[in-house]
């Protein structure tokens, strides 16, 4: 297989460099001895050999551990060297041996459920709250998983012997609650905590520091940068990857060659995206905490370019008002998004569930892209002046000013 595939169990063997240089280089080491400045895209599904024996035992190999097969690629279910040079690069930027790409975030989750659950495993212990996919994904046991919900400091007490998993979100989706992930860790003993990344980046936290086996990113989202690919991965240990690897073989939840090429070169600008639009989303925050149409503001103490806020009037009236801000699900793209978490992503999770995890009806979430923060803050204004969104003398319904929050950085 391609110099690249061999990357990722080597990660954590190289000399540490800076962030913004790993996001540069990795995965890209290779490419000025073979003559090459951008990397190449293998759109290739087979690979002729005339070597079945040599075959044979790469797949036997493969089998046995689900390590990336020596030699050249078989099939592209195995292994694609494209998608290998994005999982490599991430793997470095999370500080992790390995890591292994899908078709999404949900199929990324789904096969750590399934590693799971082989191992006879199928109980999960998770806080809320998630994103709301990943809640209905444990809450239907569609996996024939069981769930446990608990805040932070229940985490040990809920643990059993069949418990294979501790899923936390931080900060989370959408109230960018925190939780002290070195504390989870070392309530989770011996059972693997996977923490969801997706909204810090490796740029703000990189959770296997701090006792996470697994980091999980929907890669859709900041990885990627752009919102023009689906992709998730999971960055973790060797062993664990190979598992991820055979499950990812059996059920076929493979990342595109292109997705993996449009990862990688997102991965570049990563630092400096996350870093900007972080900057951006402090201001914002501040401006929101400041305005009476406001009942309460959720920023997370790293930073980050997510801002959650309740309104007093109608949200929906704001998503119906902005002009510049593009009303959308999803998150991380270059340009400003907003939604109602209530009426789209968080919409499966049960309305009781939703309300006590602290989703209530009144919050909108927000992604800050790389626009002028001016520019987005006049949109903002307008749209909380829309008709019923910002107006508290006819809203019955409204939060007491008591219950705001302050601003937390």
């Amino acid at each position: 297989m391609d110099t690249a595939s061999t990357g990722a169990h080597d990660a954590v063997r190289t000399a540490r460099r800076a962030l913004a240089t790993e996001a540069v280089h990795a995965g890209r080491d290779d490419l000025a001895r073979q003559g090459l400045h951008a990397p190449p895209i293998d759109l290739s599904t087979t690979y002729p050999s005339y070597d079945s024996r040599g075959e044979a035992a790469r797949i036997d190999a493969f089998a046995a551990t689900g390590a990336d097969p020596d030699g050249p690629p078989v099939y592209g279910r195995l292994g694609n060297p494209t998608v290998a040079r994005f999982e490599t690069a991430l793997a470095r930027l999370e500080g992790t041996e390995a890591a292994v790409a899908f078709a999404s975030g949900m199929a990324a989750l789904s096969a750590v459920l399934l590693v799971r659950a082989s191992m006879g495993l199928r109980h999960v212990v998770a806080v809320r709250p998630l994103y709301g996919c990943s809640d209905h994904l444990l809450t239907a046991g569609l996996l024939g998983s069981e769930v446990t919900w608990t805040d932070p400091a229940g985490i040990a007490e809920a643990l059993r012997p069949e418990t294979g998993l501790v899923i936390v979100e931080s900060p989370a989706n959408p109230t960018l609650a925190e939780v002290d992930l070195r504390a989870v860790a070392h309530a989770c003993g011996s059972v693997p905590l996977l923490v969801d990344n997706t909204f810090a980046t490796p740029v703000l936290q990189r959770p296997a520091e701090q006792g996470a086996r697994l980091v999980l990113h929907s890669a859709t989202k900041y990885l990627g940068g752009h919102g023009d690919v689906l992709a998730g991965v999971v960055a973790c240990d060797e062993e664990f990857a190979g598992r991820l690897r055979q499950v990812r073989f059996a059920t076929g939840g493979v990342l595109h060659p292109l997705a993996g090429y449009l990862l990688l070169r997102g991965l570049s600008t990563l630092p400096v995206r996350v870093r900007a639009a972080s900057a951006s989303a402090a201001e914002l925050a501040h401006r929101l905490a400041a305005d009476p149409r406001v009942a309460r503001v959720h920023y997370p103490r790293i930073g980050g370019a997510m801002v959650s806020f309740e309104i007093h009037g109608d949200p929906h009236e704001v998503i119906a008002g902005v002009r510049l801000i593009t009303p959308a699900v999803s998150l991380g793209s270059v340009d400003t998004l907003i939604q109602h978490p209530a009426s789209i992503s968080h919409r499966i999770v049960d309305a009781d569930d939703r309300r006590g995890a602290g989703v209530s009806d009144r919050l909108l979430r927000m992604s800050v892209g790389l626009e002028d923060v001016d520019d987005l803050w006049s949109d903002l204004d307008q749209a909380l002046s829309c008709r019923g969104a910002g107006n508290r003398a006819n809203d019955h319904n409204a939060p007491a000013p008591a219950g705001t929050l302050p601003l937390r950085r």
